[in-house]
């Protein structure tokens, strides 16, 4: 199945890519090759197969909740960037929240366009 340039432009525009003119198409040729081994695989017959939602046994790996020794608060703390007294010291990543009046109107005081 050959796919259409416009097609590949609304399949990047539905995953929200920006595609250059040769991307567009290089991602033809590739989508459309793809859709072709999905063909040739329509044919083979599964009729005598049953359904399978796992091909391979499943199996849990956990392992035994254990002590073991742990590195000390000043062997932790020895590879921090930044530390204050016994802490790590981040940057904060929590802002407070903006009212409408900040919302609409930008830090040298124009208007903001939505």
């Amino acid at each position: 199945m050959k796919l259409s340039r416009d097609e590949v432009l609304h399949i990047a525009r539905l995953a929200r890519l920006g595609l250059a003119d040769s991307e567009v198409d290089e991602f033809q040729e590739q989508l459309s090759n793809i859709l072709e081994n999905f063909e040739i695989l329509q044919k083979v017959d599964t009729s005598n197969i049953p359904p399978t939602a796992q091909v391979i046994p499943l199996q849990n790996v956990y392992r035994e909740d254990g002590v073991s020794p742990s590195l000390s608060q000043s062997e932790v703390l020895a590879n921090a960037p930044r530390r204050e007294g016994d802490y790590f010291r981040v940057p904060a990543v929590l802002e407070q929240p903006l009212g409408i009046d900040e919302l609409s109107t930008s830090t040298n005081g124009e208007a903001n366009k939505f």
